[in-house]
């Protein structure tokens, strides 16, 4: 992948989320347990998921594991460690700090390249969510237009910026032909500001944006470049050696909760208002949680042409996304995703 950070820049903002979110920048770890957050988890029982955000509303279906006990149900002491991307997800797993990254695939693919042993066992979001915003005024139409901009990413290792760099390779640009500005989560004022051209975010960031009132607006869809998964859960192989039976609880507690979120957005977005640092509005924590349950929905069809049950990779998609990658000299490497892809844990695999 390019690594020119010369020009790379850091933004700060006083705007509504990104306090919210900066007020949590000390939280180590969430212990998701029992019918408390600080209870005690269970040696031997306990899985350590490094997240890439902190405790946001798009990730509800998590932070009510207090309330609704859905690992619990299979045995699993949950605790939620936040972090700022894709990118720390993977370094917490790699080191040992946790058992489970939820990131995304480029930062796996990039983890790959640098011959990490690590393997992915379930699709979280199946669909591509990343977008790149501008203001009308910007004339900012396509890719190419993007030259010479200023951008903003929520971190360096999130998938904001993969996802930005593979569009701006496949317009023939690269990293050093813009300006990229770490603006934070969810944080568009920067840009409603003047102070980015243009900002990379997701599906529930352009909502709450759009709900803050950003006015007339350019997306471009990154999906239109590369359409694959936005996050997977990944673990290092000597992880799925040693917790093969744990994980398989884990993955089985992660759908139920994923499912109720589905089946109960109304309720969802009134837990959100209980456990996510950004749930203070119900109607945004509403719009959020549908984008997401949308996103959640599998890409591929199951056997005998049935809907494919939630977890499931389309490995073609995926195959195309890391074939992206090293074309566009993102990673070095090439492989095979049926080799670091594990399904067997799948429920009802």
């Amino acid at each position: 992948m390019s690594t020119d950070m010369n020009r790379t820049t850091s933004q700060n903002s006083s705007v509504s989320r990104r306090s919210l979110l900066g007020a949590c920048a000390g939280i180590t770890g969430l212990a998701l347990t029992g019918t408390s957050m600080a209870a005690a988890p269970q040696p031997g029982k306990t899985i350590r998921l490094a997240g890439w955000s902190k405790p946001i509303s798009e990730i509800t279906n998590i932070l009510v594991e207090p309330d609704k006990g859905f690992f619990k149900a299979q045995g699993v002491d949950l605790t939620y460690l936040p972090r700022a991307g894709g990118g720390d997800a993977i370094r917490n797993m790699l080191s040992g700090q946790a058992d489970v990254a939820f990131t995304d695939p480029g930062s796996f693919f990039m983890a790959l390249d640098k011959g990490e042993e690590v393997v992915a066992i379930y699709g979280i979001y199946p669909q591509n969510v990343f977008n790149v915003v501008s203001l009308k005024s910007a004339g900012i139409h396509k890719p190419a237009d993007l030259k010479g901009k200023k951008i903003g990413v929520y971190s360096l290792s999130s998938g904001t910026r993969q996802n930005l760099l593979v569009m701006l390779h496949q317009a023939g640009l690269k990293e050093s032909d813009v300006t990229i500005v770490v603006t934070g989560l969810l944080n568009f004022a920067p840009l409603m500001q003047g102070q980015v051209d243009a900002t990379a975010a997701t599906d529930t960031g352009l909502a709450v944006g759009l709900r803050k009132g950003m006015g007339e607006i350019n997306v471009m869809q990154v999906r239109d470049t590369l359409n694959i998964s936005s996050d997977m859960f990944v673990v290092r192989e000597d992880t799925l050696r040693q917790k093969k039976d744990l994980l398989k609880a884990f993955l089985k507690g992660y759908r139920d909760s994923a499912a109720w979120m589905i089946a109960n957005p109304e309720e969802a977005a009134t837990q959100a208002g209980k456990y996510a640092i950004d749930g203070t509005q119900r109607d945004i924590n509403l719009d959020v949680i549908r984008l997401r349950n949308a996103s959640a929905q599998p890409s591929v069809q199951g056997k005998n042409g049935a809907t494919a049950a939630l977890g499931s990779f389309d490995l073609t998609a995926l195959q195309k996304g890391a074939d992206t990658y090293r074309a566009l000299g993102m990673v070095q490497r090439q492989f095979k995703v049926t080799d670091v892809v594990d399904t067997s844990l799948l429920p009802g695999a």
